[in-house]
């Protein structure tokens, strides 16, 4: 139940870094914006160390690293891909495939679930495919949009598996090596690319909000999942896009779809299984 919880507030947190992440990316360059989401993020983690603690030996290090590689890489193409279509079907579009793969690593890692587990896992997944359902506001996405959707919820889906992999008694270790990791491969790639990335000043304050709220959800996500199996805290996780939606019809006006309602009620009665597990 505490897993759950957790991965819950993980999946709110991720629904409202996105959505900043991305309205903030229409306003410039996606660089610019991770360029300041990713160190206010690190930010964050470094001031977590003295209350949650961390270690950081070889195994920490090396999936630490890799999650960052991957965040840096998920930041990106997450927030580019919420800056060129609408947001109402591409976030869904991006956490079925990062749920996808994490579930399948866990059940081959093992994993076991119960008869409740079992039918809510997949109506969980059904949810987010419903909720990915409408077209809104802002029309059907282009190829590409679609392309760096898929590219984005891999992305996100090695970083959580890589977290996952790191060891239980590491404290928030893996978060702090991983954002710093990102961090430094976000400025590396801003500094490469400086003269293409255009005049436009960044949202300063969403920017950095998307980066507190994208570190306080992979806190969370870490916490459920060392208490949780990694198959069902990756589905919960990946509800993310109800926060994302809800806030698009609510700030942008982007319309809610039929399936969309339906993919929502959806998600609410997969919860309700999985918590039995």
């Amino acid at each position: 139940m505490i897993a759950l919880l957790l991965a819950l507030g993980s999946s709110l947190a991720y629904g409202c870094a996105d959505f900043l992440g991305g309205l903030g990316s229409r306003k410039a360059h996606v660089l610019r914006t991770v360029m300041i989401a990713a160190p206010a993020s690190l930010a964050v983690e470094l001031l977590l160390w003295p209350f949650l603690g961390a270690s950081f030996d070889a195994r920490t290090l090396a999936w630490g690293a890799a999650s960052g590689v991957a965040s840096a890489a998920a930041f990106a193409l997450l927030y580019r891909t919420l800056a060129i279509g609408p947001m109402n079907v591409l976030s869904p579009v991006t956490a079925l495939v990062s749920a996808v793969l994490p579930v399948g690593v866990g059940l081959l890692q093992g994993e076991h679930l119960g008869t409740a587990g079992v039918i809510g896992l997949p109506l969980a997944v059904a949810a987010v495919v419903l909720v990915s359902a409408g077209h809104g506001a802002g029309g059907r996405p282009s190829r590409t949009a679609l392309l760096l959707a898929f590219g984005a919820g891999a992305a996100i889906a090695l970083q959580l598996i890589f977290l996952h992999q790191a060891p239980s008694g590491s404290g928030v270790g893996p978060l702090i090596v991983g954002r710093a990791v990102s961090s430094v491969v976000t400025l590396t790639a801003a500094g490469l690319m400086y003269r293409r990335l255009g005049a436009e000043r960044p949202a300063y304050a969403m920017s950095a909000a998307a980066g507190v709220l994208d570190s306080v959800a992979n806190l969370l996500f870490l916490l459920a999942v060392r208490s949780g199996d990694l198959a069902v805290v990756a589905v919960i996780t990946a509800l993310y896009p109800a926060g994302t939606v809800l806030l698009a019809r609510g700030v942008l006006a982007e319309r809610i779809g039929r399936g969309q309602l339906v993919g929502l009620g959806t998600a609410a009665a997969a919860v309700s299984l999985l918590a039995l597990t």
